[in-house]
């Protein structure tokens, strides 16, 4: 083999041996995290490959049956593992209360907060318990009021620990077409699907970079970080875009998402990363680094202009606390 061959050879190996995997994972024995949506898909990847670091994981789900079959099955994997279920509808903000309620009374720290659990395009427009808009109400308005309400045990990890914890806010590509409708942010008056979507996946990033700024305003030491895991061949697909559409329809939609995407697990790595990672940087965003960001290993990725539009964000929060009732303390 001639020199330039082997030279070829030698960076191509090196490229491979410096994509970061689970094995990458630092060790988390020590820590607590909150992860909603852990049951299946992602989420539940997560939860896995956390607890197999050692940290201490609850499972945030609004399905019993499904939380326990998931934490039955980390427990085949990986008998001892620290893992426990907490029923929690982040359509529903008594839900959230309860749930931040019963955490802040046990006194713990929260080391990790995992912003992950989500829905997509329902076809015909649906509402939260509260009368929101799903996805909006779901993906960004419940993970607003579960971050503000368990924000004090984020301080008190913050006081106690050598590492800065972190809230992790799972974005989505889709925010690249997305655009705050402030004029009917709950689409009442005309309803899509995926403009829906694509506005609550934009709003995740909004949150995350005004939350860091106020984190960062207010001199306090908690890192707002933000991921997407590209295309995974999630029942998001299934759940969402693909319920209650024909048969063959649906089957389209997985195959082609099985061309272009990649598997739950490796859509998991950028979540991972994001919570993991020493290098990981505050308000930092972070995704798959092939194929459009589509699929790959987990690196830091940039997001549209207008995710991180200072007036839109501050104008998003406010109109969270309203709509919500809830209220970050300290910031």
């Amino acid at each position: 083999m001639s020199a330039r061959a082997r030279n070829s050879c030698n960076l191509i190996e090196a490229s491979i041996l410096s994509k970061w995997t689970t094995a990458s994972i630092p060790a988390q024995t020590g820590k607590t995290v909150i992860l909603t949506g852990a049951n299946s898909g992602i989420g539940y990847h997560t939860s896995l490959e956390l607890a197999r670091a050692g940290a201490r994981v609850l499972l945030a789900c609004r399905n019993q049956s499904k939380g326990e079959a998931a934490l039955a099955q980390i427990h085949q994997q990986m008998p001892g593992a620290q893992v426990e279920l907490a029923l929690l509808d982040l359509a529903s903000l008594a839900s959230i209360r309860q749930f931040a309620a019963n955490f802040l009374a046990r006194g713990e720290k929260l080391d990790l907060l995992i912003n992950n659990a989500g829905v997509m395009a329902f076809p015909q427009r649906r509402t939260t318990g509260d009368g929101f808009e799903a996805q909006f109400g779901t993906n960004h308005l419940g993970h607003f009021a579960l971050t503000a309400l368990l924000f004090p045990a984020l301080l008190q990890a913050a006081a106690q620990s050598l590492e800065l914890p972190r809230v992790l806010t799972v974005s989505s590509i889709a925010h690249k077409r997305g655009r705050m409708h402030f004029d009917d942010l709950q689409f009442t008056q005309q309803y899509n699907p995926w403009a829906a979507y694509q506005q609550s996946k934009l709003a995740n990033l909004l949150f995350t970079w005004e939350l860091n700024r106020r984190i960062h305003a207010g001199g306090l030491y908690v890192r707002a970080i933000a991921a997407h895991p590209g295309v995974a061949a999630t029942n998001l697909f299934q759940s969402g875009p693909g319920e209650g559409r024909p048969g063959l329809r649906a089957r389209v939609m997985r195959h082609l998402i099985g061309l272009v995407g990649q598997p739950e697990a490796q859509g998991a790595l950028p979540v991972l990363y994001a919570a993991t990672a020493p290098e990981v940087e505050d308000g930092g965003y972070y995704g798959p680094d092939r194929f459009f960001e589509f699929r790959g290993s987990p690196v830091r990725v940039t997001a549209e202009s207008h995710a991180v539009d200072a007036a839109a964000a501050a104008r998003l929060w406010q109109i969270s606390e309203q709509l919500t009732g809830v209220k970050f303390v300290a910031l």
